[in-house]
Formats: C-alpha cells, sequence, structure tokens
C-alpha cells in the first residue's frame, strides 16, 4: 500500500485556493447578472425618452393623438385624449385626458398617471382600466383605478402604476410574446386605457336604456354588475 503524506501547511494552503477560486466564480457570475440587470433597465430608458417617443409617434408606432411634453430630464411626459364611447348619445361633449408621468427606470418602472374628464354624467362612478385593444372585444385587461364624478360631470384620478411596459400574461402559456416600444416582450402589451361604469343600474338609469347588459368591468360580488365602456382612447395603435 502506498500511503500519500500531506502535512497540515499544505493541505490549509490546499483550502485556502479552492475557497479563493469559488469566490472568484460567485463574483464573476454575480457581476453577469448585475450587467444584465444594468442592459436591460438602460434598454427600457432609451425606449421612453421624450425623443425616442416622438420618433415613435412619427413613425406611427404611437397613435397620433399622444403628446410627449416638454420637461426636465429625466422625466418624460405622456398625454393623450379621451373620446366619449357607451356616453356618447347622452353626453356628446363628454372629454377625457390621461396624463402619464414617467417613473425613473434605474430605481423603478412605476408611473404616476392623471385621468381628468368633463361633461361627463354627474356624480357617477367609473372603473379605470389598461386594455389590449381600444374598443370591442378590449381583449386583456387590468382593473387599476376607480373615478367618481362631480356635480358638474368634471373628475380627476390620479394613481401610480406599471404603465409604460403594461402586460397582461399566463404562466400556462409562457412562450406568448408581443411587441412593446422595446421590442420582443413577454405577454401582452396593455396599451390602452378605458372607463366603464361601475355600475349596471347607473348606465341603464344615465342612458336611459333598461335592455343594457353587465360586464365584467368592475370587481367584487355580484358578477358582472359593471356597465358598458363610456370612454375610450378609440385608437388602433398604442397609445403608451
Amino acid at each position: 500500500m502506498i500511503r500519500i503524506t500531506i502535512s497540515k501547511r499544505v493541505a490549509f494552503i490546499m483550502l485556502v485556493m479552492l475557497v479563493m477560486a469559488l469566490a472568484t466564480t460567485a463574483f464573476v457570475q454575480g457581476v453577469g447578472a448585475n450587467a444584465r440587470v444594468d442592459a436591460t433597465r438602460r434598454l427600457v430608458t432609451s425606449s421612453f425618452q421624450a425623443q425616442t417617443l416622438r420618433q415613435l409617434v412619427q413613425a406611427h408606432q404611437l397613435a397620433s393623438t399622444v403628446q410627449v411634453l416638454s420637461s426636465q430630464a429625466p422625466s418624460v411626459i405622456v398625454q393623450f385624449p379621451l373620446f366619449p364611447s357607451g356616453v356618447k348619445s347622452a353626453f356628446p361633449n363628454a372629454t377625457g385626458v390621461v396624463t402619464i408621468v414617467e417613473g425613473n427606470p434605474p430605481v423603478s418602472l412605476f408611473d404616476s398617471v392623471t385621468v381628468d374628464v368633463s361633461s361627463m354624467p354627474p356624480d357617477i362612478t367609473f372603473t379605470i382600466f389598461f386594455i389590449e385593444l381600444a374598443n370591442k372585444p378590449f381583449g386583456h385587461v387590468e382593473y387599476v383605478a376607480d373615478l367618481h364624478t362631480r356635480s358638474d360631470g368634471s373628475g380627476e384620478s390620479s394613481f401610480q402604476a406599471i404603465t409604460l411596459v403594461a402586460f397582461a400574461a399566463d404562466n400556462r402559456t409562457p412562450t406568448i410574446t408581443s411587441q412593446d416600444q422595446s421590442g420582443t416582450a413577454s405577454g401582452i402589451q396593455l396599451e390602452h386605457l378605458g372607463m366603464w361604469f361601475a355600475s349596471l343600474q347607473d348606465a341603464q338609469k344615465t342612458l336611459n336604456n333598461p335592455a343594457l347588459q353587465g360586464t365584467i368591468f368592475d370587481g367584487g360580488n355580484p358578477a358582472l354588475h359593471a356597465g358598458p365602456q363610456a370612454m375610450t382612447d378609440g385608437q388602433t395603435t398604442p397609445v403608451f
């Protein structure tokens, strides 16, 4: 039998070298992961710079109704109008404006959104949704806020949400992708905004149409207790 004797000093040196090798590997992997995250953030940041968004409008990749307002960098402010849909016959002068102030992508993707309306049905609660399609059948949707009008039909709602990269996904079909302003992205992009009557009874009374059917566009019990769409951005091209 051949015996190999390793001194304690040699064993210690070998252990130190092994630890250093493992630490180096972990460091390199960590740097690589951070680099990928930073690259993604830079891509998102560049995609939503004011000049880039203006170019997307000119290239008809964003709707012509979208305005990119002047702002102090790095802030980006996007604005677009809403038009009456379900309320058009009874409230043809209803108007709305959506203002989105972009968050700071290196820190957070949360955006600040304000929806202002006027000449709407008075004292009525509406729900606000990010939607896949501006008009029927609407597609995938996300419930984001409520808006209650005053006695003169005006109202506003302000909220924070991931807006400029909002999307819907089903993990049972993870290979489904779609295009956003930065390229191919996961899920289905939600690039439109609409408002719905939160109450079917309010809609039937306000629009003088008892035949209106309930819709999914409000949470809680009972099911299908919301009314029809009231306002929409009305565009086929994305507005954000």
